[in-house]
């Protein structure tokens, strides 16, 4: 059925739904489980290169301790968990990954925008969904 799982992980609350979820599928299938983080808030208009490195090392921080955390819990469940962290737009970093290591199923937390802003907008879930070229499951 999957043979390799990616699941998005940003380290909210819905993110940590889909690592469960995606821990749960590749225990049960005995999939390849990844995970990737796109660090997609780096200033684009920096007043200063030490505004930039400053915010790139609050980023790195964050996301090695998401990291340790979906590890640890994947470990704990009997599951290898290999994790990228990397910069980028959310949406195309996700999406090229999938792409590149032809994963079979994408696992991602529904993000909880307003209604107005997820028509006018579309939400990175909703985005998701379209443009990843496998299955994708949704977790609330």
């Amino acid at each position: 059925m999957f043979k390799k799982i990616l699941v998005a992980n940003d380290g909210s609350e819905n993110a940590r739904k889909a690592l469960q979820k995606g821990v749960d599928l590749a225990r049960c299938l005995g999939a390849e489980l990844h995970m990737i983080c796109v660090e997609e808030h780096l200033p684009h208009y920096a007043a200063t290169v030490g505004e930039v490195l400053e915010e790139k090392a609050e980023e790195d921080s964050y996301f090695a301790q998401v990291v340790r955390e979906a590890t640890e819990y994947a470990r704990a469940q009997g599951v290898t968990l290999h994790s990228l962290v990397t910069p980028g737009h959310e949406v195309e970093t996700v999406v090229r990954y999938v792409e590149q290591n032809q994963v079979d199923l994408l696992v991602i937390g529904f993000m909880g925008h307003s209604r107005v802003l997820g028509r006018v907008m579309g939400g990175s879930a909703s985005n998701l969904t379209r443009l990843a070229p496998c299955s994708v499951l949704v977790v609330k």
